[in-house]
This record gives C-alpha cells, structure tokens and sequence, in this order.
C-alpha cells in the first residue's frame, strides 16, 4: 500500500502535470542561472563603475595617462596638481616580486616534504599550520611586522626598519598559504607511475624529485607564484603599516615607499568625491583592477600549459 506522502506527491503531479523530478530540475536550473546571472552583473557592475571613476581625468583632459604612469611627484595639493603614480607602481611592483621570490622556495620546499618524503606526518602536521596562515588577519601581520620585523632591520641595518624589505617579508608570509596549497595539489596529481619508472631506472629520491617532479609540474607551481603576486599587489593594511609610506621611487631595499593600495587607502577618505584628486585615485584602483586581470590571463595560459 503506498504511504500518504507518496499518495499526496502522485495527487501533485497529476494536478502540475508534471512529475515531481522535473519540477525539482527546473528549480535547480532556475536558482543556478539566477546566481550566475547575479555574479556576472554584480561583476560587470564593479568592473563599470571603476573605470567610468577611473577614466574621468584621462576623458575630461585633465591628467594624461602618460604623465600619471611615468611622472615621480605626487602633490595634488600643488599648485598645479602633480599626479605621478610611478612610486606608487613602483613600490607595489618591488613588494611583490620580492616577496614571491622569498615565499616560493619555502612553498615547493613544504609542498615536497607533505608529498614526496614524508607525506602522513607532512600533511597531519604541516599542512593544518600552513592553512592557519590563511586565516591571520593582516591586521595581525601587520602588528607583527611593526613590532618584530621593523625592530630587528632597525637594529641590524642602517635606517628606521621601514621600507620595501620590510613589506616584502610581511608579505612572503602572507602568500605561503598560496603557493603551498597549489604546489601540493599539483605534486599530489602526478600519475604514481610516473616516479616509479624512475626509480625502476635507477634514479634516487632526489633525482627525481629535481629532475623529473619538479620539472613535470612547473606549469603549476608558476601558477602558485602568479597567484602569489597578485595577492601581495592588492594587499593594503598589513603593507602600509610597515612600507612607510613615502611617495618616491625607492633605490633601496630598505628605503621608505608606497604602493598603489596604501595611497587609495590613506588618502580616499581625505578627498571629495567627484574632485580630480578624488577620480585620480580611483584612476589608481583602475590600474590595480587592470593588474589583476592580468594575473589572472597569466594564470590561465599556464593551466592551460599545465593541462598539454
């Protein structure tokens, strides 16, 4: 004997005409198109409204985009306005190159470690406080940065402790997360026979770790670095408490800078909405918004190297 849900859903459907599973799938379909449809407006939205505040001084005529790109004095208070955003370009680019340099090696090191020599107590131990790093907040790294990193390249080398190393440290520790995490998914994909066929040919643990995982994955651990920058060139807070914050082109490591995000994130609040100081800097947003698109095709070039 059927039960009364079965006897009340069979009502349903010859009351609907139509079966209870396509109704389920039509539902499905129209929540799943209707959130996608939600994303790519709200994306459009963003992208729109950045670069119709972004391109208003280039339009209006009032800053040439050559002179905002490749100027070095940033005075929009002067008289005239100088609106030169290479220190800023510069700092954002210095800061992120670096720490990607410093971050890479510890990544693959510990994506090796958790794979290829001690995978069990690697991904038990490591792995968990690996993921804790992506869960600091930067204001935190910030603090740490301010009350250890700053203090110690104070009293090791010469100058006040803030400047481009200093951001750049910060920021390593910032993107492990990151490059870990890619590193080990691509290492963790690898056909096993792969490396058996190695050692069958007589190779030891570490010849095949550098000369056949390592290269066979490159692609992908490119990608982890690609994704690594362009974390670190839109990271604001925890830079822009240990950066210093001058807008000039820094010549050293350890001089004072600024970065395209600290800038926006100083001065926005000081400006008037609509003013040219005001649409210069969303004219910098733009250029971060521009950079991530283009760590973004980078990245897709690779997984699409990655994939062949």
């Amino acid at each position: 004997m059927n039960s009364p849900v079965k006897r009340e859903n069979a009502a349903a459907d010859r009351v609907s005409h139509f079966p209870k599973h396509i109704r389920e799938e039509w539902v499905g379909r129209v929540y799943v198109y209707a959130c996608v449809a939600l994303l790519v407006v709200t994306i459009f939205s963003i992208v729109w409204f950045i670069a119709s505040k972004g391109l208003t001084p280039f339009v209006s005529g009032a800053i040439r985009i050559q002179d905002l790109l490749t100027g070095r004095v940033w005075k929009p208070e002067g008289e005239p306005p100088l609106f030169g955003a290479l220190p800023f370009l510069a700092g954002s680019a210095y800061v992120s190159f670096i720490a990607a340099a410093i971050a890479a090696p510890f990544g693959f090191c510990a994506a090796v470690f958790m794979t290829q020599i001690a995978p069990k107590v690697g991904r038990r131990v490591l792995q968990p406080a690996i993921e804790l790093l992506a869960g600091i907040p930067s204001v935190v790294y910030g603090f740490v940065g301010l009350s250890v990193i700053v203090p110690f390249l104070r009293d090791t080398f010469p100058g006040q402790g803030f400047g481009i190393l200093a951001g750049s440290l910060v920021l390593s520790i910032m993107i492990l997360p990151t490059v870990t995490s890619i590193a080990t998914d691509a290492l963790s994909t690898l056909p096993a026979g792969l490396k058996e066929g190695s050692f069958a040919l007589g190779a030891t643990r570490w010849q095949t770790i550098y000369r056949l995982i390592l290269p066979t994955t490159l692609p992908s651990l490119l990608t982890g670095i690609v994704l690594g920058i362009s974390r670190a060139f839109g990271e604001a807070l925890a830079v822009q408490m240990v950066i210093g914050n001058a807008p000039h082109v820094p010549t050293s490591l350890l001089q004072s800078a600024a970065t395209l995000t600290s800038i926006i994130t100083l001065e926005m609040g000081n400006t008037v909405g609509g003013s040219l100081h005001n649409n210069t800097l969303w004219s910098l947003a733009l250029i971060l918004l521009v950079m991530t698109f283009l760590f973004v095709f980078i990245v897709r070039l690779l997984e699409r190297r990655a994939k062949r």
